[in-house]
């Protein structure tokens, strides 16, 4: 089991940067497979990026170039740099973790989530 803290949110201009951080608790995470998920206002959870455990990387259409998903696996965290921010990008951000390696940009394919980090792009 592992538990997951996002950190990093905040308010930013367009064109703007910010960059999430998601702690994850116990000794396998570097075992795990991991993903960044996004809810805007009055919208269901959407993929964002995925990362395997040996860091192969996938990304929504949308964010590609702009945004980077990473890991540290010795420092149990979980990363989304995001440039050139826009309005749309507006949300809830969410990291969420599993063991398993199926169906990467489907929410249910996750079955550890954190609690959400607040990401407003102001124009």
């Amino acid at each position: 089991q592992v538990q997951l803290v996002e950190s990093g949110g905040g308010l930013v201009q367009a064109g703007g940067s910010l960059r999430l951080s998601c702690a994850a608790s116990g000794r396998t995470f570097s075992r795990y497979a991991m993903g960044w998920f996004r809810q805007a206002p009055g919208k269901g959870r959407e993929f964002v990026a995925h990362i395997t455990w040996n860091s192969f990387t996938y990304y929504t259409d949308s964010v590609k170039g702009r945004f980077t998903i990473s890991r540290d696996n010795a420092k149990n965290t979980l990363y989304l740099q995001m440039g050139s921010l826009k309005p749309e990008d507006t949300a809830v951000y969410y990291c969420a973790a599993d063991l398993r390696y199926t169906d990467y940009d489907v929410e249910g394919s996750y079955a550890y989530w954190g609690q959400g980090t607040q990401v407003t792009v102001s124009s």
